[in-house]
């Protein structure tokens, strides 16, 4: 997700990378509060499992074609409509892609497990402000990576921004090809 945000915050702005931050951090706050919850035995479920990381392998494979597809087009102006996209759109973009990411999903059910052997989260209170901690940590993350690289972005030249696009379609997609191969050796 953080290639994602960098190559869309190069190509559309501030506004399109902190739209995709917020989706980052969005979900990150709600599978902290799962994880507060105690969903992580949903976790358990290899056929749910399973389904997440296909979802997931999707949604990044269909980003990373479409970002390395955006690198070998000219580059003067020719983003369409839909590649700089409104913050909204973007923000639910990085919903789906985040939502669907199996490995956020367990990172964020370890934390809590950790948590609550430390005794971290053992009382409500505690809970409430490891959860609030994870969702304005990301958020102040996110927006850091967006705001830096929105500054670096009137720097740098188109072959540049090209090559970006061409290093992140290639990580999304190598990491999606992985994801999928895990998913569908646990079916």
């Amino acid at each position: 997700m953080s290639l994602f945000l960098i190559r869309s915050t190069l190509r559309g702005g501030l506004r399109t990378g902190l739209a995709i931050g917020a989706g980052i951090a969005a979900m990150d706050f709600l599978y902290a509060v799962a994880g507060a919850a105690g969903a992580a035995p949903v976790l358990s479920i290899g056929s749910l499992r399973t389904i997440l990381g296909a979802c997931g392998a999707a949604v990044l494979a269909v980003l990373g074609v479409r970002t390395l597809w955006s690198a070998w087009r000219v580059r003067a102006g020719g983003e369409t409509d839909l590649e700089v996209a409104a913050p909204w759109r973007a923000f639910v973009t990085s919903l789906g892609a985040t939502a669907s990411n199996p490995l956020t999903i367990a990172s964020w059910a370890a934390l809590f497990a950790g948590a609550s052997v430390a005794g971290v989260a053992a009382t409500a209170s505690g809970a409430v402000a490891l959860v609030a901690g994870i969702g304005l940590g990301s958020l102040t993350a996110v927006s850091l990576l967006a705001a830096v690289t929105a500054l670096t972005r009137r720097r740098l030249p188109a072959g540049a921004v090209r090559a970006v696009d061409a290093l992140a379609g290639v990580g999304m997609v190598a990491y999606a090809g992985l994801l999928g191969s895990r998913a569908a050796s646990e079916a």
